[in-house]
């Protein structure tokens, strides 16, 4: 409304102008012209009232839209399954919650700044042109016609070419990350040169499709200069010409020439805004596109409450792939794991375990076949119900920034001190932890940096205890602790009250030995299950593992 105003105001000038010339000089009324110069300034600061107005709200809906989008992005993302993250990509998603709402706000922005007073100023140009001289009006209407057919096809041309940007930089946010990440690695192997020829690759790549689309855009500013002033200067030559013949007045052909000049000044600000808009629109389909993105995995319906005491694993001939893989990540996988009993998961690198031990939260689906939690299966759950009696440590430990107490919190929200540290206890953390000064206030660096990475995996283990999970899952999160550490920490689980049904995924036969019953894995299939004694009559692969561990080792004692 307010934008609309102000170039309503800016409309009625020229008239102003007109009535000067064509009265007050004319006619040699000073009087009559210090009027009109008033009325001008009153226009004018009324006109920047407005302006002010307007800017002023349209930049408070752009952060506010841009604040709204932000959050339904991140709500929608994390409603997404694995499959779904694992295609997206997480580069890829990072630069849709950055630098494309960004680019959106912006588009927002101007939108709401020009959007509706630059077509509405050009069309009440050419109107108020009409209510002067005809004739020379319809030099306004083929002037915009042929603007229009320019700026349409720059837009039809370049809003493809701004999507291939924006997937380019998805590709140097990929390196950046991947390399920033890798860092200490990198140097470790002296692969700086070859990082940053990737990166300068992927980079070059990148600004050579801006330059592409950038000279297409460019394109917009000149034409529209030169369209404008071809107009102008024949409407000065029309002009004369009528002047001349007494069909019109200096006022009214000065008046023509100024809202021919006010149509320049806003299509260039309207080119400026179309550049814009374009990748704001580019950014935007990016944005949909993960937007109309839908889970996978259908939530259950079942809201199971939790019992004390622990639960219950079964698989019933399971299969499962992974999204654009056509080959099985695991396959007709059986077993059973009764409550407060330890399963052992074993097998060589790439054999399927963490696949095996993802689909009991349900972070994939099955393909085939059925897990069953305490008798239910996986998907008739809601993901609150069954995740809330399952707590998983994943292979690689993360903390994340504040205090080890608000961490450990993370397991259980109104967990107590006491809790805590009898979770620290039995993860073996509570002796370092207590070594710090500040104790459960000591502050967490980002990653858990200011840790080794046997403290990280004994604090995340403790985080998942502090749940008093059902199900306890450790998916080789023992793999930097010494065998005395990784010993006392098996047997104070056992030792719980109540005890968990635990599934420990390892690839050493030391942390395993003695479970319950141990699954042996190779290449997504079962190879073996039983206790440890069975499976080295019994199971080649087990054997084979456990004599490279053990045997080995014996070698090196002796020697």
């Amino acid at each position: 409304m307010f934008k609309l105003l102000e170039a309503s105001f800016e409309l009625l000038v020229p008239l102003v102008v007109k009535r000067i010339i064509d009265v007050g000089i004319a006619g040699g009324d000073r009087i009559y012209i210090r009027n009109m110069v008033f009325l001008m300034i009153a226009l004018g600061v009324i006109g920047l009232v407005c302006s002010l107005t307007a800017q002023f709200f349209s930049a408070k809906a752009a952060v506010g839209f841009a604040t709204r989008v932000k959050k339904v992005l991140f709500s929608h993302i994390q409603t997404l399954s694995y499959t779904e993250l694992d295609t997206i990509g997480t580069s890829a998603m990072i630069t849709r919650m950055t630098s494309d709402i960004n680019q959106l706000q912006n588009g927002v922005n101007m939108s709401l700044r020009l959007f509706l007073r630059s077509p509405f100023v050009v069309f009440g140009a050419m109107i108020m042109a009409f209510t002067i001289d005809t004739r020379g009006a319809f030099t306004f209407v083929w002037t915009i016609a042929a603007l229009s057919v320019v700026v349409y096809g720059i837009m039809l041309i370049t809003i493809p070419m701004y999507k291939v940007v924006q997937k380019h930089l998805d590709k140097v946010l990929k390196i950046t990350r991947s390399g920033l990440g890798g860092v200490r690695v990198i140097r470790a192997f002296g692969m700086e040169e070859e990082e940053l020829k990737e990166f300068s690759s992927a980079n070059n790549e990148h600004i050579h499709e801006q330059l592409k689309v950038g000279r297409i855009s460019a394109l917009l500013n000149p034409v529209t200069f030169v369209l404008i002033n071809a107009g102008t200067i024949y409407l000065i030559y029309e002009g004369a010409l009528a002047v001349d013949s007494g069909r019109l007045t200096q006022g009214a052909v000065v008046a023509l020439v100024n809202y021919m000049s006010q149509i320049l000044v806003e299509l260039i600000k309207l080119a400026n805004m179309i550049l814009l808009l374009m990748k704001a629109i580019a950014c935007g389909n990016r944005i949909g596109d993960v937007l109309k993105t839908e889970s996978s995995m259908k939530e259950g319906s079942n809201e199971v409450e939790r019992r004390e005491g622990p639960g219950e694993v079964v698989f019933e001939k399971v299969s499962m792939s992974y999204a654009g893989s056509t080959e099985t990540a695991v396959e007709d996988i059986s077993f059973s794991v009764r409550p407060g009993e330890t399963l052992g998961i074993i097998g060589g690198t790439g054999s399927g375990k963490t696949s095996v031990v993802s689909l009991i939260p349900r972070f994939y689906d099955v393909k085939d076949g059925r897990v069953f939690v305490d008798g239910v299966d996986v998907r008739d759950y809601t993901y609150e119900s069954l995740r809330g009696r399952i707590a998983i440590v994943p292979q690689r430990s993360v903390l994340f920034r504040g205090s080890i107490r608000k961490n450990m919190q993370w397991g259980r929200k109104d967990a107590t001190d006491e809790e805590i540290r009898d979770a620290l206890k039995t993860a073996q953390a509570l002796d370092f932890v207590e070594e710090k000064g500040e104790g459960l206030e000591y502050c967490v660096a980002a990653g858990g940096k200011n840790f080794s990475g046997g403290q990280r995996q004994r604090l995340a283990i403790a985080r998942a205890l502090v749940r008093k999970p059902e199900i306890l899952i450790l998916d080789d999160s023992a793999s930097a602790l010494d065998y005395a550490t990784d010993a006392a920490l098996r047997k104070a689980i056992r030792e719980m009250n109540p005890s968990p049904t635990v599934l420990i995924v390892s690839q050493r036969s030391a942390s395993i030995m003695y479970a319950d019953q141990i699954l042996v894995l190779d290449d997504g299939r079962v190879a073996g299950l039983g206790k440890h004694e069975d499976l080295l009559e019994n199971c080649a692969v087990y054997r084979e593992i456990y004599e490279s561990q053990f045997c080995t080792a014996e070698g090196r004692a002796e020697a």
